[in-house]
């Protein structure tokens, strides 16, 4: 069997320009999945793309640091930052009290369950889950999100990790480089969760360009695609958008080159696909998360039944 290629595009339902953006690159063949941020700005927006891309794999951008909490903020008070009504204004305040043991696995998984509802309150069948700023690359995050995906009828989670031929191309920064590189000694812990180890919820071999986000130009994503293995199943992580007004009103680090990410998946992407039907016949199976697994036979078959989001997991 080919490689299979999950092109994913984080922070859907951050500002129209983004949904806008997704949309579009779904429609051009070169883009098969997103994850939609159940508080973001642009919510309603993105609800009405995605419904409108019905093709498109949408998963939950499971969001526990820097935004609004989809649940009432007196339910989970270990997750909110000074003002006690939003989350931890940054990654490192998050970690900070995750490493205090002063989180709540309980809590986190309450707030999970409040923001995948939501989505499929409104209709999305929601393929997986991942994270913001990949905090469940740890296992206090990461076991609780498990729980409450296999209890939501959610077959999948992005694997948090860079696989080591990805990491080998030495893109992005050297400091991203070595972050990155750091974290990948996290992945044993990872793996040997009990629903990825028994498959209960699955996940891919890695996700690739991690290192090279802020970073992903035409030249990078050639290089990666170039570099992907002949089998083996992975996702791409991107941010693409447009750099405009809705954009500036928010908090992101990654504004102009949202517009070059746009830009290189329109470029590669159409090339890759024009080598597998010519000199690479076994070039990558472009897939979204919901073609994953029993669910994803389900789905092919026209039998798969998702969950409402108003059911009560236990």
């Amino acid at each position: 069997m080919p490689a299979r290629l999950i092109l994913n595009a984080d922070d859907f339902g951050l500002t129209p320009g983004i949904n806008r953006a997704i949309g579009e690159l779904h429609a051009a063949g070169v883009l098969t999945s997103t994850t939609l941020m159940a508080t973001g700005p642009a919510f309603a927006d993105a609800i009405a793309v995605a419904h409108s891309h019905p093709s498109l794999g949408v998963g939950c951008h499971i969001v526990l640091t820097h935004g609004v909490p989809a649940s009432p903020p007196e339910t989970i008070p270990t997750l909110l930052g000074p003002d006690r009504k939003t989350f931890r204004p940054s990654l490192i305040d998050f970690l900070q009290a995750l490493f205090r043991g002063q989180i709540s696995e309980e809590e986190v998984a309450r707030e999970a369950l409040a923001q995948i509802q939501k989505l499929q309150r409104a209709g999305i069948r929601v393929t997986h889950i991942d994270s913001h700023k990949h905090t469940h690359l740890f296992p206090a995050i990461a076991r609780p999100l498990l729980h409450i995906a296999e209890r939501t009828s959610i077959g999948a989670i992005r694997n948090p990790f860079e696989p080591a031929w990805s990491l080998a191309l030495d893109q992005g920064s050297p400091l991203r480089r070595l972050s990155v590189r750091l974290i990948t000694r996290l992945r044993p812990r990872f793996e040997a969760l009990p629903k990825i180890r028994n498959g209960k919820v699955l996940t891919t071999d890695g996700t690739i360009a991690i290192s090279a986000t802020g970073q992903l130009t035409s030249a990078t994503l050639a290089e990666v695609l170039t570099a992907l293995p002949p089998t083996g199943t992975y996702e791409l992580c991107c941010h693409p958008g447009y750099n405009d007004r809705d954009l500036d009103r928010v908090a992101t680090r990654l504004r102009a080159h949202r517009n070059i990410e746009r830009e290189a998946l329109l470029s590669e992407i159409p090339r890759l696909l024009a080598q597998s039907n010519a000199a690479q016949p076994n070039a990558p199976q472009l897939i979204h998360y919901g073609s994953l697994g029993s669910f994803g036979v389900l789905r092919e078959l026209g039998q798969f039944t998702p969950d409402t989001g108003y059911e009560k997991p236990v």
